[in-house]
């Protein structure tokens, strides 16, 4: 049974959340306290998030929000991490369990790698379509796409690397448990965010796709589309029409000009002028010849 007593204290180490005990910090995340855990009595390892109750104005944003992020159970792709179950803890606690992502985060091989060669960046960005598509299909929003809610591994017996996405509808669930539909402050991350999140807006369909289109754009490149360091910087120069080349941003670099065509058309800052939904954005890239 997971107690309506539960404290923040109850996640240390050696400690039991109902059938999962913890066994060490896991990754960070803005939102939840994230953790490594095993799930008894099968000894499963699972990735614990949780979410405190004073990121919530009361138990009903709390069981809102829960029930939005168990919506992700119903999500079937290799290329995001399976939800095993959403649990209201204590006083309004969320508890979130899921598999445990294999390797190591998109942001951790950047750090070591810099860049990918072309080819390897269309795979990378196919298989996270494949996942936006599912996500999409159920009516759900992955809202935070980023190398930090991205894993990747090596795959057994084959090149390149196998992407799975984290923390799938953390931030359109915020969103909508916390405001109910009126805009509201950025949630999310500005480097990746659209134009439109900036003013407030829901994540949606084609905020994926945004999301998408700039991580393809910085592992092609080593470096995001827009300059700027500050937030106002980085809207501000999101405010362009569209992004600039990736031979502006990373002289030197060749990419073939057909994927820099597709990818730049995900990073409109009107959402009307990006794909109008991934499947489109796969189609697109499908047909640029990287090889």
């Amino acid at each position: 049974m997971l107690n309506d007593d539960f404290s923040l204290f109850d996640l240390a180490p050696g400690r039991t959340l109902g059938p999962y005990r913890i066994e060490r910090p896991h990754r960070s995340s803005g939102f939840a306290s994230v953790l490594e855990a095993r799930e008894e009595p099968s000894g499963a390892r699972v990735e614990l998030s949780v979410f405190p109750s004073a990121m919530f104005d009361g138990l009903a944003q709390a069981k809102s929000f829960a029930s939005l992020l168990e919506s992700w159970r119903q999500i079937s792709s290799s290329h995001v991490l399976r939800v095993r179950e959403v649990k209201l803890v204590g006083n309004g606690n969320v508890l979130v369990a899921s598999d445990y992502p294999p390797g190591r985060t998109l942001r951790a091989w950047l750090e070591e790698h810099r860049r990918m060669d072309p080819l390897a960046v269309a795979e990378l960005g196919q298989q996270l379509l494949d996942g936006a598509i599912e996500v999409h299909r159920q009516g759900l929003v992955h809202g935070d796409i980023k190398p930090s809610t991205i894993f990747v591994a090596e795959r057994k017996g084959r090149g390149g690397l196998h992407a799975i996405m984290v923390d799938g509808g953390v931030t359109a669930g915020l969103w909508n448990a916390k405001h109910l539909g009126d805009r509201t402050a950025l949630i999310g991350t500005p480097f990746y965010a659209p134009v439109e999140q900036f003013g407030g807006e829901s994540p949606d369909v084609r905020s994926d796709v945004y999301n998408i289109a700039t991580v393809m754009f910085e592992l092609a490149t080593g470096v995001l589309p827009w300059p700027g360091k500050s937030l106002l910087e980085v809207f501000q120069a999101k405010l362009d029409k569209r992004a600039p080349s990736m031979l502006q941003r990373a002289p030197g670099v060749k990419v073939p000009a057909e994927l820099e065509r597709v990818v730049l058309q995900g990073l409109m800052a009107d959402r009307k002028d990006r794909y109008a939904s991934a499947e489109q954005f796969k189609a697109a890239l499908n047909s640029v010849p990287v090889a």
